[in-house]
């Protein structure tokens, strides 16, 4: 028999949240541009963005008139009809991009999940039914789905979930390219890539290398899926990170970034691949809702207006070489500086857990990622006093961190 109300209170103050976060002792209240204020209204610098989604800062205005005046309208009503804020969107993100044509979701996860279905189903339609497995890279993340959680294959994703679905090849992330063809089989239907590896490290893909893989994929007939739930919607300086690149993928995922906070996520496809999804083939109950629509089509506009880019590259140029020049100044702390426009990487010689921490305290909010990386997502709006200031927090938490580490001299010594 349960415990009363009451008794349980008295019990404990743990809320009924499944412990799948190890979340930080700190809750916000509001946000305004880029700084987010806690429930005592301290104020912190936000350079995580929410893990790469609050691209345009906190409570812009443009997205907050968009949704209050969707709001006030029609919130929801069915994919079994038309919703014109749909059609509005995707035409503005396909004169933006390779796509021809896309499908809207609720999430990244979401779109990934399609974006495999789409493969499949292109493959099956033109008579080679047996290609359905697809080539992924060690350290990759994809989502949290059981499909998605098994084409990113890291033990700390997938233990305890088993059996995996067997439907994925898992090779190493190659500095040369050329290497995954050996992968490559009959029953390949496609290769599926991050062009920055986000939870990975941030580890930017070359130029040269999608153009291996495009090639590859051209020449063995299987598709190319760009994975830019993260790295997409101008967090490298151009609208997709593939666009820093000559080559255009045959499906790309998109999310995070694309709503701004609002949840929203999309599958972007060609018009050859993306004809194989039939009526029926796939749906969903949410996915480009009027209110998500109203806030993605805001989006666009602000990140289509003239010279929204040019200011990314240029605010991300000037971080990026005061990070530089600030791992020099702590070499102790900071091993390298990695990753392409406001999406950037510090790999330390310190536990990324600890730094993070004491980031918090000190009112700086940055994002912990694998192979000992901490990530800088800052918004996109930042300006020269945002750098100034995460600069000034980053350079004392490194000083910190260096009063308790062993001294070099003393090691000389012995």
């Amino acid at each position: 028999m349960k415990n009363s109300r009451n008794e349980k209170e008295e019990e404990s103050i743990i809320p009924p949240l499944l412990p799948t976060y190890a979340r930080a002792d700190v809750g916000f209240e509001r946000g305004e541009g880029a700084y987010v204020f806690d429930e005592a209204d301290k104020k912190y610098l936000d350079f995580g963005s929410g893990i790469g989604v609050s691209n345009l800062g906190h409570c812009h205005p443009a997205l907050v008139k968009a949704l209050c005046d969707q709001a006030g309208k029609i919130w929801h009503t069915s994919n079994a009809y038309r919703i014109p804020g749909q059609e509005k969107l995707a035409a503005k993100i396909s004169a933006a991009s390779f796509a021809d044509t896309m499908f809207f979701t609720n999430s990244g996860a979401e779109a990934v999940e399609c974006a495999m279905k789409m493969a499949r189903k292109y493959h099956y339609e033109n008579g080679n039914p047996e290609r359905y497995r697809i080539i992924t890279f060690k350290g990759s993340f994809h989502g949290r789905t059981l499909a998605t959680i098994a084409a990113a294959g890291q033990e700390k994703l997938t233990k305890g979930f088993g059996p995996m679905m067997d439907a994925f090849d898992h090779i190493p992330f190659h500095r040369d390219m050329n290497k995954v063809e050996k992968a490559i089989t009959h029953e390949t239907a496609a290769i599926m890539l991050e062009p920055v590896v986000g939870e990975g490290g941030i580890k930017p893909v070359s130029a040269e290398n999608l153009q291996i893989l495009r090639e590859i994929c051209d020449r063995h007939g299987i598709l190319l899926i760009c994975d830019e739930i993260q790295c997409g919607m101008g967090r490298t300086g151009k609208l997709f990170a593939y666009q820093h690149s000559k080559i255009c993928p045959d499906i790309l995922c998109t999310a995070k970034g694309i709503g701004g906070g609002f949840p929203l996520g999309a599958c972007l496809a060609t018009e050859k691949v993306g004809r194989a999804m039939t009526t029926g083939s796939h749906g969903s109950t949410y996915g480009g809702n009027p209110l998500a629509m109203a806030v993605g089509n805001a989006v666009m506009d602000i990140m289509l207006e003239k010279g929204f880019f040019e200011q990314v590259e240029e605010i991300s140029y000037q971080l990026r070489t005061e990070l530089i020049k600030l791992s020099k100044r702590h070499e102790r702390v900071i091993e390298l500086v990695r990753g392409v426009g406001l999406m950037l990487g510090l790999k330390l010689h310190v536990e990324p857990r600890l730094f993070v921490k004491k980031a918090i305290k000190s009112g700086l909010l940055v994002i912990g990622a694998a192979d000992n990386t901490i990530r800088i997502l800052p918004p996109l709006i930042i300006n020269e006093d945002h750098v100034k200031e995460a600069i000034s927090i980053l350079g004392q938490i490194c000083s910190d961190i260096e009063k308790d580490l062993p001294n070099p001299e003393d090691d000389e010594e012995e």
